[in-house]
C-alpha cells in the first residue's frame, strides 16, 4: 500500500496535537501557553514528517 507524504503528515499532524490537546484540557481550561505547545507539537510532526522520506517499495514486493 503506496501512502502519499500529505496523508502520513496530516495524521502525524493531528495525532500529535490530539495528544497535546487532551493533556491540555484535564483542568477544563486551555490556557495561552497550552494552546502554543498544541500548535507546535502539530508543526513540530509536520516537520519531522516533512524530513524522513517514504521508504522504497523492494524489488521483490
Amino acid at each position: 500500500m503506496r501512502i502519499s507524504s500529505i496523508a502520513k503528515s496530516v495524521v502525524s499532524g493531528l495525532a500529535a496535537g490530539a495528544t497535546a490537546a487532551v493533556t491540555a484540557v484535564q483542568d477544563n481550561v486551555i490556557t495561552t501557553g497550552e494552546g502554543i505547545t498544541i500548535v507546535l507539537a502539530v508543526l513540530g510532526a509536520w516537520g519531522i514528517t516533512w524530513a524522513v522520506p517514504n521508504k522504497q517499495p523492494s524489488a521483490g514486493a
